[in-house]
């Protein structure tokens, strides 16, 4: 999978899967992508009726707009029944996203489950330090079209202050881009832990987005419009790309081995760039 192939997730909006009044208006916001969650948002009691629920808002929404549901994760009494759920949901679901993704195994069995007859992709959440050691298989395992990090479960699980800076994240963070990257597949950083959109919000969606990761969790419709817009480039840059691709395109024409644009070299990983630019606008 290349990067032109993937779904725009500048702001990937997570909602209850049980609360059929914050999933709707979750679908109606404009977030690029809704996850509805039947994990960490549903008590166990409510697992059950929280699957049902969900099923026909994927199947009204998801061809009108990209709908992820989070299921519940390997180990669990709901794993298995929420994959087969899932299956049925056909081209409306987007994606699947696995918690505590730990191994290739998990995405292995989850595989199995889904089977030959459903061609679902998943989201491998990283929410241990076990699924961080182990990034570089997860990220070729089957089926998986992106990598997400989880930080409430690996700070706890890492002693880590809840009020510890983007920065404080930054060997997880570029362990986990530099194994998608390898792998051709969306990295997208978890949710800031705060529902505000304030100054420490719009920090850490820039921080994610300079250090190149495709788009970032969000927990409250508030926060939307800030994360997208850490993620879109400038009118500036993408025309500043469309004129790298043309002059490339140009010098292929003319036979020329080598292009140039305003006294500067130009070469593959130039027009790498300019690509990934204008595929985060739609272009």
């Amino acid at each position: 999978m290349t990067f032109e192939q993937h779904v725009r997730r500048r702001a990937a909006l997570v909602a209850p899967g049980s609360d059929e009044r914050k999933a709707s208006k979750a679908l109606a916001s404009a977030a690029d992508e809704v996850v509805l969650d039947l994990e960490d948002a549903v008590t166990p009691a409510q697992k059950d009726a929280a699957r049902d629920l969900v099923a026909p808002l994927v199947r009204e929404h998801g061809r009108r707009r990209t709908v992820s549901v989070r299921i519940n994760g390997r180990g669990t009494p709901w794993f298995e029944d929420d994959l087969r759920a899932c299956a049925g949901l056909g081209d409306a679901l987007a994606s699947i996203v696995i918690p505590k993704v730990e191994s290739a195994a998990d995405l292995a069995e989850a595989d199995r489950i889904l089977g030959a007859s459903s061609s679902a992709v998943v989201q491998a959440l990283i929410e241990t330090p076990a699924g961080v050691q182990r990034i570089d298989e997860i990220v070729t395992g089957p089926r998986v079209a992106g990598v997400i990090i989880g930080y409430a479960d690996l700070g706890a699980a890492l002693g880590r202050s809840r009020a510890a800076a983007p920065e404080h994240w930054i060997h997880v963070q570029d362990r986990v881009l530099h194994a998608a990257r390898a792998a051709g597949v969306q990295a997208i950083d978890g949710p800031f832990l705060g529902i505000a959109d304030d100054e420490a919000f719009r920090h850490s969606a820039r921080w994610i987005s300079d250090l190149g990761f495709d788009g970032k969790w969000v927990i409250h419709p508030a926060q939307i419009d800030s994360a997208a817009a850490a993620f879109t480039p400038t009118d500036e840059q993408a025309e500043a790309a469309r004129q790298v691709l043309a002059a490339l395109e140009e010098a292929e024409a003319r036979g020329a081995g080598a292009a140039q644009l305003d006294g500067q070299m130009l070469d593959e990983a130039v027009a790498v760039a300019a690509r990934r630019t204008l595929s985060k606008i739609g272009s």
